[in-house]
C-alpha cells in the first residue's frame, strides 16, 4: 500500500531547506515529508519527527538515519522537546500535515473510514483515552449537535444528534457501519459521488482527537520555537483548520495598534506592535495531483516567514 505525501513538492521548495539546517516534522506519519527533507540535508543536519500514533512512531523507528530524532507525542508538546534539546530558535523550518494518512484510513480497526466497518474508535492513539463508541455515551443530544455543526459545517446536525441519541437508547454504537446507516436516516442523498456520513465522520474525529485545540497550540509554540528567517508551512483539509491557520498568519503578520493613553512601557509597546512573521502564501494542488491522488483535492498549503 502505497502513501502519496500531499503537496510534496511544493512543501519543500517553500521550506528553502539549508544543508545544515534543523527542521520539525510535526505530523510524521508515514514519513515522507521527512525522508524528502533528508535528500535535502548533510550529515550535520537533523529532523525532528512527532507523531502522536504508536503505530507510525514505531513504523518510523525502521528508518536507519542518524540525522532523524523521532518523538511518540502530541505537536502541542514540542515545545518541552526542543527546550530538552536546547533548540529553540535554532529551527530552520517545521512542517505539518494535518490530514490522515492512508494506513489510518485503510485500517479497519481505527474506525477513521466510513467506508470500512470496524470498531468506532477515531483515536489517533488508540492506547490513550475514550474511543468515540465510549465518548458518545456520555455526549448530550445538545452537545453532539453543536460538534457537528461547529466542526463539520454538518447542516443536518441536529437531526443526526436527534437519531443517536435515540439509537443509543436501545443499544451502544459500537462500529462505523451503526454510525453511517443512522447518519443516512438523517441525510438526503442529494450528491450520489459524496457519503452523507464524511461531514460527521470528520467532526467526531476532530472532536475526539482535540485536533483544532493541538493545532491552536502548535501555531504558538512556533514562534517560541523558530528562528528568524525559518519557514512554517501548514497543510490543512478543512475550512475549520484553515481559517485558524489563516487567522493566525494574518494576526501575526501585521502591526497590533495600541490604544493612546494605555499603561504601557515602551519596552513592551515595541514588543506588542512588532510584526512575528512576513510574507504567507497559499498553494492548492495541481489538476494533475488531484487525479493523481484524490486526497489531495482538499489541500490547502500555507506557508510563512519567521521574523
Amino acid at each position: 500500500m502505497q502513501h502519496i505525501p500531499v503537496l510534496l513538492n511544493e512543501v519543500i521548495k517553500s521550506l528553502n531547506i539549508e544543508k545544515n539546517g534543523i527542521y520539525i516534522d510535526g505530523t510524521f506519519g508515514n514519513g515522507g515529508h521527512t525522508k524528502e527533507i533528508l535528500k535535502y540535508l548533510s550529515s550535520n543536519g537533523r529532523v525532528l519527527g512527532f507523531d502522536r500514533d504508536p503505530l507510525a512512531f514505531k513504523s518510523g523507528k525502521k528508518i536507519n538515519d542518524s540525522r532523524l530524532l523521532l518523538f511518540n507525542d502530541v505537536f502541542s508538546n514540542i515545545l518541552k522537546y526542543t527546550t530538552q534539546l536546547n533548540l529553540n530558535k535554532k529551527i530552520n523550518g517545521m512542517i505539518l500535515d494535518l490530514g490522515l494518512s492512508s494506513f489510518q484510513i485503510k485500517n479497519s480497526k481505527r474506525g477513521f473510514s466510513f467506508q470500512k466497518n470496524g470498531p468506532l474508535d477515531m483515536r489517533m492513539n488508540p492506547l490513550l483515552g475514550f474511543s468515540l463508541s465510549q465518548k458518545l455515551n456520555f455526549l448530550k443530544e445538545e452537545k453532539l449537535s453543536k460538534i457537528l455543526k461547529n466542526f463539520g459545517n454538518e447542516k443536518y446536525a441536529k437531526k443526526i444528534a436527534f437519531l443517536i441519541k435515540k439509537y443509543q437508547k436501545k443499544k451502544p454504537i459500537l462500529t462505523t457501519f451503526e454510525l453511517v446507516k443512522i447518519i443516512k436516516q438523517a441525510v438526503p442523498l442529494k450528491y450520489p459521488f459524496k457519503n452523507p456520513a464524511t461531514r460527521t465522520f470528520l467532526a467526531l474525529r476532530i472532536y475526539i482527537n482535540q485536533e483544532l485545540k493541538e493545532l491552536k497550540k502548535i501555531l504558538n509554540i512556533s514562534l517560541k520555537i523558530l528562528k528568524p528567517g525559518a519557514i512554517l508551512a501548514i497543510i490543512s483539509f478543512n475550512s475549520s483548520e484553515d481559517r485558524i491557520i489563516k487567522n493566525f498568519f494574518k494576526k501575526n503578520s501585521s502591526i497590533i495598534k495600541v490604544p493612546m493613553g494605555l499603561p504601557i512601557t515602551e519596552t513592551e509597546l515595541k514588543k506588542r506592535s512588532k510584526k512575528k512573521i512576513e510574507n504567507f502564501k497559499k498553494i492548492k494542488p495541481t489538476k494533475k495531483e488531484i487525479n493523481t491522488n484524490k486526497k489531495s483535492r482538499s489541500a490547502i498549503l500555507r506557508f510563512a516567514k519567521i521574523l
